[in-house]
């Protein structure tokens, strides 16, 4: 089943598109429905993993999740078509498929990444592939950031540098 075309003249809000936004619309069909569901999934693969505590470490908490979501969300505010049909798939999908029932082993969704990664240069505009892996990097980024104690926006510990490290050469984020 492919993904349903999603018309990008209008935010996913509802809101007319803001004048740098591209005015044609961005359809769902150029992918197939495993590289939908991979580009739909990986969001919330990458918070899951970003918010397993660290080796010995403490547990991240309900701030990091928090801010997980609050990141995914972000995306509906984007430039990038893609980003903000991929925000409306997440936020429409009623199959009951969450984060929590995927693999959340860093191996696979490092692999997944890459999958990701190798669609996104077949099929996205790069403009749009850029956001996409840039937001997706940012998810991961504000869970670790919100580690209690962390300040908002401050450092992150070594083992979450490391972690956001290797997430963004799996995303090719050089």
């Amino acid at each position: 089943m492919l993904a349903p075309e999603v018309p990008m003249s209008h935010s996913v809000a509802g809101e007319p598109s803001s004048a740098g936004r591209r005015a044609a619309p961005l359809t769902t069909a150029a992918y197939s429905a495993a590289e939908w569901d991979l580009l739909t999934g990986l969001p919330g693969r990458v918070l899951v993993a970003a918010a397993e505590p660290a080796p010995g470490g403490p547990p991240r908490g309900v701030a990091a999740g928090l801010a997980g979501l609050d990141a995914v969300a972000a995306g509906r505010a984007s430039d990038s078509d893609l980003v903000r049909a991929v925000v409306a798939a997440i936020y429409a999908r009623h199959d009951g498929a969450a984060a929590e029932d995927r693999l959340t082993d860093l191996v696979d969704v490092l692999a997944a990444c890459r999958a990701t990664v190798r669609v996104l240069r077949r099929r996205a505009d790069p403009a749009d592939s850029a956001a996409y892996r840039q937001w997706v990097q940012s998810v991961a980024a504000r869970v670790r950031r919100a580690t209690a104690g962390a300040p908002a926006g401050g450092a992150v510990t070594p083992a979450d540098r490391r972690f956001l490290d290797r997430l963004g050469g799996a995303l090719d984020l050089g």
